[in-house]
């Protein structure tokens, strides 16, 4: 993806962009049911590289399906590309993992820069731990092979109600996951810079005693030309 773009992305909240793309007709693109494992107090961007479970049958997932070099959820790991977010349609049913520690540690050493599941992760509390971002609904140790096959690698998907195309750009922070279509993703990103500024412009406004009446949405002219001087002070 464009460096710019996601250095941009890096410094806005999934709220803000939630409210770039209503204003282009898109409301059903964050991810629902899904937090972050442990919060890292910085965002997490990359182009999804997806993996999709299907429903796991007993004569197909015995343990030893591991052994499979190419088996799919393996294969994703050693496969995702540098910088991309690994995302993965777990059916929204976190009963078995979508993975574990050694998997998403491996994804991080070979820099991943995130992974995403509407289902859960085991050893969940170490996978807190690590530096790379990541996303599920809860904790889950069943291994999932008990539940979940995985069968599709770099195809679209679905996570948590949302559909997500392979090279779409993921958004996370301390609160939610976003899912931008890779088109516009540009334009959003200097969309939700410029609402940043204004944001802060008026949270330090309010923090100060004043009305949101004109303030937010800005209404009053005379706001605009605050903010203007509010920029040129803060480098914004």
């Amino acid at each position: 993806m464009n460096p710019a773009t996601r250095e941009k992305l890096m410094g806005v909240s999934v709220a803000t962009l939630c409210s770039a793309l209503f204003k282009r007709g898109l409301r059903n693109q964050t991810v629902q049911d899904v937090r972050p494992v442990q919060p890292k107090g910085r965002n997490m961007v990359g182009p999804a590289f997806t993996l999709r479970y299907m429903p796991a049958r007993e004569d197909r997932n015995a343990m030893n399906v591991f052994r499979n070099p190419k088996h799919p959820q393996r294969l994703a790991i050693e496969t995702c590309p540098e910088g991309s977010v690994m995302v993965m349609d777990s059916r929204k049913d976190p009963r078995a993992a979508s993975a574990g520690d050694i998997l998403i540690t491996r994804l991080m050493m070979r820099g991943g820069a995130g992974v995403v599941t509407d289902g859960g992760f085991r050893d969940a509390m170490t996978i807190g731990g690590l530096d790379i971002p990541a996303y599920h609904h809860r904790p889950s140790s069943p291994t999932n092979l008990t539940l979940h096959e995985a069968i599709d690698i770099n195809v679209p998907i679905g996570c948590g109600d949302v559909a997500v195309f392979p090279g779409d750009i993921m958004v996370g922070d301390d609160d939610s996951v976003i899912v931008i279509p890779a088109e516009i993703a540009d334009e959003i990103a200097d969309e939700a810079v410029e609402m940043t500024a204004y944001e802060d412009f008026v949270t330090e406004r309010v923090k100060q005693g004043h009305t949101i009446i004109g303030l937010y949405p800005a209404t009053d002219e005379s706001n605009l030309t605050l903010f203007a001087e509010w920029r040129k002070v803060n480098g914004r």
